[in-house]
């Protein structure tokens, strides 16, 4: 059976049949779906009979596990984390607000992997919002204003032992590890080329973006709240709806992401890995 990429009309993403991620993957295959992916920026493969085993394998096929802090990874693996929630749980929804994963690294992960292990009958949805398409919609002036900044990541508010995951998250059910380490800054480009593409679009929004360099903090601050309701807004985003045997790949370079809840009494678990920054190889 032929790949077929069908794109799902919307900001971005696409569904992939014709290809069984059980086995290994051609070459050819490869190339084929990281096209589909530059162009899409978010894939789903339906109806997939997959274990971590092959997760992983898939993972390694486009560029390596990537570097997972502040997690730990499911028994018996080092590069697999598990996206859970249960069905009695009642701490505030892991990752709702929009993010690109762990931008505050000096290399971040090209990519994110999902793999579907438990989905509730209703809500879930993962949103994703390009990138791209927001540097774009934006005029020739306002994109000047914003061109040259550079932002400052870190993973402060979330992971440090004071942050969102830290000392005072009660009754979550991942296995989140949370440390000084996540006081480190980073710097990137708040509008860089994509390293595949060339195309330029925003990187990350507030939350990992701490501070833009040269600007006063409350300036910095005041930019980058307007900023982030621009880059989710609705016309730019993909809402993706899961399904039992999928497996999500994105690229954390040109879109941003959200969970959305709606699943309350049911379990909900995901696999994740992520893909190691391109190597240009």
């Amino acid at each position: 059976m032929a790949l077929r990429v069908e794109p799902s009309g919307q900001a971005c993403g696409a569904r992939v049949t014709g290809v069984d991620l059980s086995q290994p993957l051609e070459p050819g295959t490869v190339a084929a779906i990281r096209r589909a992916w530059l162009e899409h920026h978010v894939l789903a493969f339906p109806d997939q009979q997959i274990g971590d085993d092959d997760l992983e394998r898939f993972t390694l096929a486009f560029g390596g596990f990537g570097d997972d802090p502040f997690f730990a990874p499911i028994p018996g693996r080092q590069h697999i984390a598990a996206i859970r929630r249960e069905a009695d749980e009642q701490s505030p929804l892991f990752a709702e607000n929009w993010h690109a994963d762990w931008s505050f690294q000096a290399r971040p992960p090209a990519g994110t992997c999902l793999m579907a292990v438990d989905i509730p009958p209703v809500g879930g949805d993962t949103l994703f919002a390009n990138q791209h398409m927001a540097w774009d919609a934006l005029t020739g002036e306002q994109q000047a204003r914003y061109a040259d900044l550079v932002a400052v990541h870190s993973a402060r508010l979330p992971y440090a032992p004071d942050g969102t995951y830290g000392a005072r998250d009660a009754g979550r059910s991942m296995d989140i590890r949370p440390s000084e380490a996540a006081l480190a800054t980073q710097t990137h480009p708040l509008v860089p080329a994509h390293p595949e593409t060339g195309r330029r679009g925003f990187y990350s929004t507030l939350g990992y973006i701490i501070a833009i360099e040269g600007l006063a903090q409350d300036a910095a601050i005041a930019l980058l709240m307007d900023l982030q309701t621009w880059q989710g807004d609705d016309r730019f985003v993909y809402r993706h709806h899961w399904e039992p045997g999928m497996l999500v790949m994105w690229d954390n370079r040109s879109v941003l992401h959200r969970a959305t809840g709606g699943y309350a009494g049911h379990r909900r678990e995901l696999h994740r890995t992520t893909i190691a920054a391109w190597s240009g190889s």
